[in-house]
């Protein structure tokens, strides 16, 4: 079994980083970085349940309404 998946950052980030965030597997939880801080900043870790329910949140428009 595989612990710890790679780092991934979304298709929609440009080459040069920007406003991204990186997530990857790791320990039975989902880790989520700022691409800016260049590994050396903190990581936020959620259950797959919470990320599985924060993404579905995102795609029914959840959110919207924190952008404007």
């Amino acid at each position: 079994m595989i612990d710890t998946t790679a780092w991934i950052k979304s298709s929609f980030s440009g080459p040069t980083g920007g406003n991204c965030v990186e997530v990857r597997g790791h320990a039975g939880q989902i880790e989520v970085r700022d691409t800016k801080q260049h590994g050396n900043g903190p990581s936020l870790r959620f259950t797959s349940a919470e990320f599985a329910a924060w993404v579905n949140g995102a795609k029914q428009g959840e959110f919207d309404h924190l952008i404007g």
